[in-house]
């Protein structure tokens, strides 16, 4: 097991954002999260990415070297190291997790330099290699995210987030807003890595044909509890929570 998350809970005044949400995630296995706008499917991500403290639960991380730690009793500058090493995180809008002002090579190298890499050859080689590895042109390394498409920069944000090879990854709706063509091949991409890379990773989606594609389980979000949780086809094929024999009929179903 590399995550372990109990009784969470998160809430605004007297509104509940999310309540006693459960989950493990195992090397290499890829949880979705699905449901409605509101359902608290986000909240649940910033928790437990540790971009948003909970007001009740823990969310411990299995760390390399001590073992599970609940990531809220560590230090700010342990969590901000955890986050450039063992985890990463793909935002719905590329330009929030990109540097829009240094070129696509900067930006995928940043994260070997703040690790304390500073042989400029292997830093740009790196780059270059995970710029083909995201199926970009490393011939275009020096050019600006701003010159990139939004399919082109999802892919430059996955790139650097990969490049130190981290064992944990949350995705926060990472196909939204593309073109249906743009969306399949970024599907392929990303199913491919994560096997490839044997990631484990949470993936927030509304759109539940993402959540069959890339996920191994699925977990059911409806104001903010969780409602079924189970392997990914099978809820999808067999819901057993009304909201989500609702959800799965009127997306799948003509």
């Amino acid at each position: 097991m590399i995550l372990k998350v109990k009784n969470l809970g998160k809430r605004y005044g007297e509104r509940i954002a999310i309540e006693e949400v459960s989950l493990e995630l195992w090397p290499g296995e890829v949880l979705a999260v699905v449901g409605e706008s509101g359902s608290g499917k986000t909240t649940l991500l910033d928790c437990v990415s540790g971009r948003l403290r909970p007001d009740a639960g823990t969310v411990s991380f299995a760390t390399r070297h001590e073992g599970f730690k609940n990531i809220f009793e560590m230090g700010e500058a342990e969590r901000r190291l955890l986050a450039r090493t063992d985890w990463g995180y793909v935002h719905q809008r590329a330009e929030e997790g990109l540097r829009m002002n240094v070129s696509a090579g900067a930006n995928v190298g940043e994260r070997l330099m703040a690790l304390g890499e500073r042989h400029y050859g292997r830093v740009r080689g790196a780059a270059s290699d995970w710029l083909s590895r995201v199926e970009m042109d490393a011939a275009r390394i020096d050019e600006s995210p701003n010159a990139f498409s939004g399919g082109m920069r999802q892919r430059l944000q996955i790139a650097r987030n990969l490049v130190t090879r981290p064992r944990l990854v949350f995705m926060d709706e990472p196909t939204s807003g593309l073109d249906v063509s743009v969306q399949a091949k970024l599907l392929d991409l990303l199913r491919s890595l994560t096997r490839e890379l044997e990631l484990a990773a949470i993936v927030v989606t509304h759109d539940l044909a993402v959540a069959r594609l890339l996920a191994h389980r699925m977990l059911v979000m409806k104001a903010g509890r969780m409602v079924e949780e189970g392997l990914a086809d099978q809820v999808l094929d067999d819901p057993q929570h009304p909201y989500t024999q609702l959800l799965v009929s009127s997306v799948l179903q003509p």
